[in-house]
């Protein structure tokens, strides 16, 4: 036994969800294939998931969310792009996984101490792309502002990744860090993540204890839902459902596979229970 919280931080995150791409990489017909997972996991990560039952039933969202992502990071790299920048990177192995181009710059961006965890497990792992990592601590605005003015300097077209990042942040801080992104011409897509108000409720509900005991509330859930993003010069150009996407993949529950195929509507989802993957576009 242990005093510890379920979840000590923001990085014991990033172990919890490697669970759940692990026990997809485990399945016969697995929709991708993380063949590190499970070792970045670790014990801990194990011991996160078995805890938290109502997120185990509902793994087919984080297996749906990854399975967008790895989409839209394909459809970019075919498309021109450069330089990757992932931010909060956590324990994405992406860059280890993916069939990308050779030439491509993955550069992940997170706390020291995951990085360095990652690196350890990692160091015999040969990456598809170039691999950086830069240890930084998003919040502080003036750090990032400068690794972002860098970064713009040395790329023509650049995506962003932000997966499992911005339902940590508060409405101004994601505001915030869009004009930051916004503010560098070759940053040109940003790839996120958004859940509606209601989703945000059910979280909380589930698990918001453990999170808040982590320093880490879930906060972010727009009532505009894509639309937050236009007055910070990013336009949304494709939203995926997460639910719709986990019934295509047949990873849905019985009890939810009806609701997926109903019609859904463009608008704010409100009190509607949830969450989508959004390609967004610079002005």
């Amino acid at each position: 036994m242990t005093d510890d919280p379920l979840i000590r931080d923001i990085s014991d995150t990033a172990r919890w969800v490697a669970v759940y791409r692990a026990q997809e990489t485990d399945r016969p017909d697995a929709i991708f294939k993380d063949p590190f997972a499970r070792t970045l996991a670790g014990e801990r990560g194990e011991r996160i998931a078995a805890s938290l039952p109502f997120f185990s039933e509902n793994a087919w969202s984080m297996i749906a969310r990854t399975y967008l992502f790895d989409r839209f990071v394909t459809r970019l790299a075919a498309a021109g792009v450069d330089l990757i920048v992932n931010l909060a990177a956590g324990l994405d192995a992406r860059p280890y996984r993916m069939p990308l181009p050779a030439a491509l710059r993955w550069v992940e961006i997170d706390l020291p101490q995951i990085l360095e965890y990652k690196t350890q497990l990692l160091a015999d792992a040969k990456p598809t792309c170039v691999v950086e990592r830069i240890p930084l601590d998003l919040s502080n605005a003036d750090a990032r502002r400068g690794v972002f003015d860098q970064l713009g300097r040395s790329s023509t077209y650049a995506a962003i990744l932000s997966e499992g990042l911005l339902i940590y942040l508060m409405a101004g801080e994601v505001g915030t860090l869009g004009w930051d992104l916004a503010r560098q011409p070759s940053f040109r897509h940003w790839i996120v993540d958004i859940a509606s108000p209601g989703l945000m409720r059910m979280l909380k509900e589930r698990a918001g204890e453990h999170m808040m005991d982590a320093g880490a509330p879930f906060l972010f859930a727009p009532p505009e839902g894509p639309q937050f993003f236009t007055p910070y010069s990013w336009t949304p150009v494709e939203v995926k459902s997460i639910l719709k996407t986990a019934g295509k993949l047949g990873r849905l529950p019985l009890a939810l596979r009806m609701i997926s195929l109903l019609p859904e509507s463009r608008g704010p989802q409100g009190d509607r229970p949830w969450s989508g993957v959004v390609l967004l576009q610079r002005r």
